[in-house]
């Protein structure tokens, strides 16, 4: 329902064999370069303010270019990035005395970004590149990360005698990387010189003995985040490395021709024609290294943390064609359903049951099984439908809120006026603008004789820090329902006191610091904080009965064992740069409303 801004797509390919082989096995030039369009157009919906791609020729000799780099802005920026890409390839180049064109090469990384910082521009978007007259010191990398504590790495840079250009987390981590690389690049140097190599044999040598995993175990330690990190480099090392938390998500597929990376497993699936099984997912703290040469191996670069997969991206932004996905949303529908049965007072005979497009549909199958084993009565239908030609592109609030109200449709003589009860099931409710804004206004043009507003996920109560577009406090719903709560009740004194506890915590060492926001929930049942938000999400002139129902924090962890990160929901945040954050957060919220 609403439209949240979520972590960035990786796409990745290395061709293990000579690019002859490909032309002559699958008949086209552009086999990798072709791949890496469908692993891209297959996660657009992780990111559509800009796009990137990036590759490395082997075997190029001085003079030549070896490493290609197309970025472009916008959600058509796939398409004119691989068509310019595919403009190169169509064409030898000039300078090339073997007619080699650009792009053709055996790396390839592609990158789909999605702003959570409010930061736009070309020069934002992914891949990020470093030059060097030294092939084995280029360095390219791209990630789905937000970092935490970037301002502490700038100032080891600085420290260093490094004078950083910017604040970026990519542009930091790009430089301390690049950095680290240098070293490895140096070490190796000496141990050419030291077995008697000379002119172009120590340059042989530095290119094939350049170990990733040495560089990694350096650079990455100094971070604290949700992340997954990919890079290639001009000599022909390609990596990428998941967080030890597993925050974010990483899988590969590997054969004798190649070894392609990608955020969701379906995408590794659909490009190259896989079984479920045939996909792995790239353990925490672990880096999947293909050296120069074309061997692959993983490598342990941090020691694993505690498993903290993230729950709300199961939820809301994964493809749920996935196997697992598919059956785990289905599940936080059908757990829903004696709770929503309850809710409509056990007349599902009267009751109909639809889903606000288009992420909570999976959810809307589910719960309906679950209400039929109750009683086979109930009536599913499509009561909401979206009208995608329609954009808030107006920028006075009044008319865009007006033309909120205009991009649902509701399907006429889908219930009985005044006699049905009508149940709505979204994936998730975080600020609850697009409900009191359009669609309770539109549910109620229906007359239900009452309205349930159902959400698979539970009540997020905590801003996310590490790549999804959740990052004030007072922007949430329940956050909202809460302090309003609070202040009712005479209960002001505990949001200051909450307000000095993480004052108290910003002055611990980082490894000490906890999450104190979450007292202000605890003299709430979720029931009494559903009510509120119904108060706060009621639109005027709308008198339609409304409840909430929420999926329970044990319901979620049933429906997805696999991914217990749940900090949105419960405040546990997995890092310690989580704490300090949500300390700065509040902080920030409560001077704000102070000079409001």
């Amino acid at each position: 329902m609403e439209i949240l801004k979520h972590e960035c797509g990786i796409a990745m390919i290395r061709l293990l064999k000579p690019l002859e082989y490909y032309k002559r096995k699958y008949g086209t030039s552009f086999y990798g370069l072709d791949k890496l369009y469908l692993m891209m157009e297959k996660q657009h919906n992780r990111g559509q303010e800009g796009a990137g791609i990036a590759s490395v020729k082997l075997g190029q000799q001085p003079g030549h270019e070896y490493m290609y780099r197309e970025k472009a802005e916008g959600k058509d920026a796939i398409t004119r990035i691989f068509a310019e890409a595919r403009r190169q390839m169509s064409s030898p180049d000039p300078d090339d005395p073997e007619g080699n064109p650009h792009f053709n090469g055996e790396l390839y990384m592609g990158h789909l970004r999605y702003s959570t910082t409010g930061r736009g521009g070309l020069k934002y978007v992914h891949p990020f590149l470093r030059r060097n007259n030294w092939k084995a010191k280029n360095l390219c990398i791209c990630g789905n990360f937000n970092m935490t504590n970037v301002r502490e790495v700038f100032d080891e840079l600085s420290a260093q005698g490094q004078y950083p250009r910017s604040f970026s987390d990519t542009y930091i981590m790009l430089e301390l990387m690049g950095h680290r690389l240098d070293r490895e690049v140096e070490r190796n140097f000496v141990a050419a010189k030291e077995l008697g190599l000379e002119g172009t044999d120590i340059t042989d040598y530095i290119d094939g003995h350049v170990d990733m995993g040495n560089v990694l175990r350096s650079t990455m330690p100094h971070f604290d985040g949700g992340y997954v990190v990919c890079g290639i480099t001009g000599s022909g090392e390609f990596f990428s490395m998941r967080d030890p938390w597993g925050i974010r998500p990483a899988f590969y597929y590997a054969d004798d021709e190649i070894v392609a990376v990608a955020s969701e497993r379906p995408v590794l699936q659909t490009t190259f024609d896989l079984q479920t099984e045939e996909v792995k997912e790239l353990m925490p703290g672990h880096a999947l290294i293909v050296n120069s040469r074309g061997d692959l191996s993983f490598q342990k670069i941090m020691d694993p943390k505690k498993y903290s997969a993230c729950s709300f991206e199961r939820i809301y932004f994964s493809r749920g064609n996935d196997r697992d996905i598919y059956l785990e949303r289905k599940e936080l529908g059908r757990l829903l359903s004696e709770r929503v049965a309850r809710a409509v007072d056990g007349d599902l005979e009267h009751t109909v049951v639809s889903y606000i497009p288009n992420t909570a549909e999976v959810a809307f199958y589910g719960l309906v099984e679950g209400l039929r084993k109750i009683n086979p009565a109930v009536r599913a239908e499509k009561v909401v439908s979206k009208d995608i030609k329609l954009r808030t592109f107006i920028t006075e609030s009044e008319s865009r809120n007006d033309l909120a109200a205009h991009v649902y449709d509701i399907t006429a003589g889908s219930l009985a006026s005044g006699v049905d009860k009508l149940v709505v099931i979204d994936d998730s409710i975080v600020r609850g603008t697009t409900l009191r804004e359009s669609i309770i206004k539109i549910l109620d043009r229906l007359r239900p004789a009452k309205m349930v507003i159902v959400s698979s996920a539970p009540q997020i109560r905590y801003p996310d820090f590490y790549g999804i577009d959740m990052s004030r406090t007072g922007d949430f719903i329940a956050f909202q329902a809460c302090i309003a709560l609070l202040r009712e009740r005479g209960m002001e004194n505990l949001i200051s006191e909450v307000r000095e506890d993480c004052i108290r915590e910003l002055e611990k060492p980082l490894e000490e610091m906890t999450n104190p926001l979450r007292r202000l929930y605890e003299p709430f049942t979720a029931e009494e904080l559903n009510l509120k938000m119904v108060d706060l999400l009621r639109p005027k002139g709308v008198t339609t009965p409304i409840e909430l129902v929420f999926q329970s924090l044990e319901g979620l962890h049933k429906a997805i064992p696999g991914h217990p990160g749940d900090w949105y929901f419960s405040g546990h945040y997995p890092t310690p740069g989580g704490n300090r954050m949500i300390c700065r957060a509040y902080v920030d919220y409560c001077r704000q409303t102070e000079e409001a």
